[in-house]
């Protein structure tokens, strides 16, 4: 029997699918997975559109949700033809899908003590269109057992990036910032940081038409206010102790719009400064907070393109050697989709797939649910 496995991820970002096929066949005997194939698609405009239109209260959001669960499912379907077409594999060979959905809501405790978090996804048609079995909906399981449901990513990053005796921190720069610390004798820490790309892909694209601040050289351009800088990280999030995660729901265009009021007259360059040094600020405190054993920051995800975000971490962390996932065999925006590929072997094998300490949790947890071929 194979021990591969694909993994879907579609971030707070919205810029689209990257999925992995993955073997793990070395994790037995302490190897690490291997990244056999890597392919990607972008959102169209009308999902990207309505993806982001369901963060917030709206008209008809059940038919709507609805519909965009399929239209993702079928971009999730040609990523997965995509992998099969260049690894020259049959769909028999692959184990399972790990597929995360893409998630709109996020309020884990909240409103009745359970709260929710909700991804859209349509599973069943996944399994339908590619012939694999999937995995899905890999948080609520730990949001019953009083978790927040989030990061998933401590247990991965241990799993790829660990080293025995070696304290290191993982850094996902995604639409949030969030960070994994494994700890020399084996512990892992992991929680959301704050926003990271999707305040200033926001922010970017409102000023600029482009998708993205590429390399940041936008932010570059312009001067970090402190007044603004401050503002911003007046925000209780940013003190609240682990366990904690967040998203669009607090940090949006609205709370953005909501603390520039005294700064309506600052030159857009110098709030997309402003918004890289956020990211790197809300980082930064975190783990002089709670890493400060760590000797080394890996940083994966979309960020970790973000040249002038790299500079400005090395720039404010110097006691640690600040490198990208890449330098670790695994390029930035592959390792989250090999994290759910994980999480999914992890369930087909009935293994915990969270980690208490970091989502907060009774204990640890099977997660996700199975849709057979």
């Amino acid at each position: 029997m194979t021990d591969l496995y694909m993994g879907l991820m579609s971030g707070t970002s919205l810029d689209g699918v990257d999925g992995v096929l993955a073997d793990f066949s070395g994790l037995p005997s302490g190897g690490r997975p291997r990244i056999l194939g890597h392919a990607s698609a972008a959102f169209d405009a009308p999902l990207q559109t309505e993806l982001l239109a369901l963060n917030t209260a709206g008209h008809n959001e059940l038919h709507r949700a609805a519909l965009a669960a399929n239209a993702l499912v079928r971009v999730y379907a040609d990523v997965v033809a995509q992998l099969l077409a260049r690894s020259g594999l049959a769909a028999s060979a692959v184990q399972a899908i790990g597929a995360h959905g893409q998630t709109v809501r996020h309020r884990p405790g909240e409103f009745d003590g359970n709260g929710y978090t909700w991804q859209i996804n349509q599973p069943a048609l996944l399994v339908e269109r590619t012939g694999i079995r999937v995995v899905a909906d890999f948080r609520s399981r730990d949001l019953a057992a009083g978790g927040q449901g989030a990061p998933l990513a401590p247990g991965f990053h241990q799993a790829l990036f660990g080293q025995p005796g070696v304290p290191l921190a993982a850094l996902n720069l995604g639409g949030i910032a969030n960070l994994s610390l494994l700890q020399a004798d084996g512990g892992v820490l992991g929680f959301d940081c704050g926003p990271a790309n999707a305040l200033m892909d926001h922010w970017c694209q409102q000023h600029t038409g482009q998708p993205f601040d590429a390399g940041g050289a936008w932010a570059a351009s312009g001067q970090v206010h402190a007044p603004l800088l401050a503002a911003l990280l007046d925000e209780a999030y940013f003190s609240k102790p682990p366990p904690k995660s967040t998203g669009r729901d607090l940090f949006n265009p609205d709370w953005l719009a909501k603390k520039r009021t005294a700064f309506a007259a600052l030159p857009p360059a110098d709030v997309q400064a402003t918004l890289a040094e956020l990211t790197v600020a809300s980082t930064v405190a975190d783990l002089h907070r709670f890493g400060t054993d760590a000797t080394e920051l890996v940083v994966c995800g979309g960020g970790a393109l973000n040249t002038h975000l790299m500079r400005r971490l090395q720039a404010q962390l110097p006691a640690l050697a600040v490198c990208t996932s890449a330098d670790k065999g695994v390029p930035p925006q592959q390792v989250e989709a090999t994290g759910f590929a994980w999480l999914a072997r992890q369930t087909l094998l009935g293994l915990p797939g969270n980690l208490p300490k970091a989502t907060g949790a009774q204990g640890a947890r099977v997660l996700g649910a199975v849709y057979p071929v």
